[in-house]
């Protein structure tokens, strides 16, 4: 008698399931979102959504927007890199065939292990390249042929004129202009002050380091 009660009662149980299967929610509802960042609420192009009930799914397009037909209770899963995967379940309570979301993903912070690239493919050639290596200079004598005069003097010509200078140029120009208005310009090389300001930067090196 115990046997029958106990095959009875498992009958009972299969037979709940089954009706319980067969009353399930069959209608259709058109999902559709956009999938967003939490921090940023930056579109995310491309997102991996997939349906784990039905397991079907859909990729999201440049602007992060997608859509696919589910039914009520599916679980839905979305995927992106560097964000923390999340689900979604569709409501049982929707009366309507079409429903809208916008779902947020939470950023991932992501460890990489460090990775050190070398010049030299094998110890080998690191050992026969320390040998032929020509001793560098250090950084006091590096700074002082950075800052020697022809250093200096190289870098200045590649400087353009600031508009300090600009203008003094063009009230020089101006100056002179009116200085030999209605004759002939001036010709420094019958100057004798020229040639001495000449002669003077000449002796004391001031054109050499130019």
């Amino acid at each position: 008698m115990n046997n029958w009660l106990k095959y009875g009662l498992i009958g009972m149980v299969i037979a709940i399931s089954l009706n319980a299967n067969s009353q399930k929610d069959e209608r259709l509802i058109q999902l559709s979102g956009v999938v967003v960042s939490s921090d940023s609420l930056q579109e995310m192009p491309y997102a991996g959504v997939y349906n784990k009930t039905t397991r079907r799914g859909t990729i999201a397009d440049i602007y992060g927007f997608f859509s696919l037909v589910v039914h009520p209770s599916d679980t839905i899963m979305f995927r992106y890199y560097g964000h923390k995967p999340s689900s979604y379940i569709v409501p049982d309570t929707l009366s309507e065939n079409r429903y809208s979301i916008i779902h947020m993903m939470t950023v991932d912070t992501i460890q990489l292990s460090e990775v050190v690239i070398y010049p030299w493919p094998s110890k080998e050639a690191f050992a026969q390249a320390f040998v032929e290596m020509n001793p560098y200079d250090d950084a006091m004598l590096r700074a002082q042929k950075e800052l020697s005069g022809q250093s200096l003097a190289q870098i200045a010509s590649l400087v353009p004129n600031d508009a300090s200078l600009s203008f003094g140029n063009v009230v020089n120009q101006n100056n002179t202009r009116l200085y030999t208005m209605g004759q002939s310009p001036v010709n420094n090389l019958l100057n004798p002050f020229a040639w001495a300001t000449f002669l003077q930067k000449w002796r004391s090196g001031e054109l050499r380091r130019q």
